[in-house]
């Protein structure tokens, strides 16, 4: 029997969406591929070439280069001239896919698709069974976020970020205690102690693979006011030293914790009385529909059920998700005891919201 509600062009538009998808998740594999081996940043000051003359000044192997072009060429991306078979990168995409793009690189992002797609089976294991993924099991996943957070936020530090907080920057300078939870790699608070040496700087992160990458690099810049920690925050709310903190940070640290509450109700008892926290977070609702439309919904639903929510779980944790929004990290912050919360928006950082917070 027919069913006559069935709506044969919208079957048919939906087909072609699915296709456009399939196209699309190709393209981001090869574009983190074109990101990772240099290749767009050696086309980007290339005049219209040859595959061999990518290849030779990018130092590659030729045929892999070539069947890259035409994926590349199919999709879009770059240009090929018919008659002569050579390709360019336009200005206007080198504007988004080179590293002299800074922030406006969507290249970096591109390599969250590959690094996820490395526990795709036991994500589906997870499916089944429930549970969660350990972080251990994501192969790249530090190296991609620290270069990530370097141009979402390192780009932008000094221009936007620290100005969110009024005379931050004078009293960092002259000298003050900081905390950054979740540090991660620790690149920005490197960064920070490498600019201000009057004031301490504490780093803590569950993984030793971040932890070892943070020390190092304060080694190599020859710190002697940054110390990192590896410790699991689950009870942080215990353990945290009471009032010794005159700044803590999170950089997109708190969705994916275990115990979120309890880290922070730790920063909350870490803080000085007159202190301020800065939260990184993800930008968006806590209710689906409100985040319809959101111009990279379906890929932070997926980076959640892929890496944040999984992680959490596997520590037997809440699981809250990359998308636990506003509304809810709002909720979270009254519960642990902050009673100011000012909501900002950097206009280049389309993921994120930056939460001014004090107690």
């Amino acid at each position: 029997m027919t069913d006559r509600s069935f709506d044969q062009a919208k079957a048919e538009a939906f087909a072609g969406q699915l296709l456009t998808t399939l196209n699309d998740g190709a393209l981001c594999l090869m574009t983190s591929i074109g990101h990772r081996t240099g290749l767009f940043d050696v086309m980007r000051d290339l005049p219209s070439s040859t595959s061999a003359q990518i290849a030779q000044k990018a130092g590659l192997s030729e045929r892999y280069v070539r069947e890259w072009l035409g994926a590349m060429a199919t999709g879009g991306i770059v240009e090929v001239d018919p008659t002569s078979t050579y390709y360019k990168l336009p200005a206007e995409h080198a504007a988004f896919l080179t590293r002299a793009a800074a922030e406006d690189n969507v290249g970096v992002w591109t390599q969250y698709i590959t690094v996820m797609a490395g526990v795709e089976d036991e994500i589906v294991e997870c499916f089944k069974k429930g549970g969660g993924v350990p972080y251990e099991k994501f192969l790249r996943f530090h190296e991609v976020m620290a270069e990530d957070s370097g141009q979402s936020v390192l780009s932008s530090l000094w221009s936007h970020v620290l100005p969110l907080v009024p005379e931050l920057t004078d009293r960092l300078a002259r000298g003050i205690r900081i905390l950054d939870v979740g540090c991660g790699s620790g690149r920005i608070i490197n960064r920070l102690a490498e600019r201000y040496s009057y004031s301490r700087f504490i780093g803590i992160d569950l993984s030793q693979e971040a932890i070892e990458n943070a020390r190092s690099e304060a080694r190599q810049k020859g710190l002697h006011n940054v110390e990192f920690i590896i410790r699991d925050l689950s009870n942080f709310n215990e353990s945290a030293d009471p009032e010794a903190f005159d700044f803590i940070t999170t950089f997109d640290a708190i969705h994916d914790q275990a115990r979120p509450l309890n880290v922070l109700k730790g920063i909350h008892r870490s803080l000085k009385p007159d202190g301020v926290y800065l939260m990184q977070d993800i930008r968006g609702s806590s209710y689906v529909h409100k985040n319809i439309g959101h111009p990279i919904g379906p890929f932070l639903y997926a980076i959640s059920t892929m890496h944040c929510m999984t992680v959490s779980l596997a520590q037997g944790g809440e699981g809250l998700g990359t998308m636990w929004g506003e509304e809810k990290t709002r909720e979270y912050l009254q519960k642990a005891g902050f009673r100011s919360v000012e909501t900002n928006q950097l206009a280049h950082d389309i993921q994120n919201n930056w939460y001014v917070v004090r107690k």
